[in-house]
């Protein structure tokens, strides 16, 4: 039988990147000029419209300074990730 995880939590990915540009009282042209992204695919990724790729993600860590499995962590957000189980 196969096992499926839970479906991620997207919300909850784009809702800490729109916290953590506020914290740094970022504008979306800010932000941008700091990934090299360009304004508008922040703006999609916050909003909900895209979820961006891998490298996308990766320059908004280095942009916001934090480590991307920090980001990426929130996917998880609601659900427990499965451990080793050793099996």
């Amino acid at each position: 039988m196969t096992i499926f995880p839970p479906d991620p939590n997207l919300d909850a990915l784009r809702l800490e990147l729109a916290r953590l540009r506020a914290v740094r009282g970022w504008s979306y042209d800010e932000l941008a000029a700091r990934s090299g992204l360009a304004r508008r695919t922040l703006i999609e990724i916050e909003q909900g419209r895209t979820i961006g790729t891998l490298k996308t993600w990766h320059a908004l860590a280095h942009a916001l300074n934090t480590p991307v499995e920090n980001l990426i962590g929130f996917l998880c957000q609601g659900h427990e990730p499965l451990g080793n189980t050793d099996a």
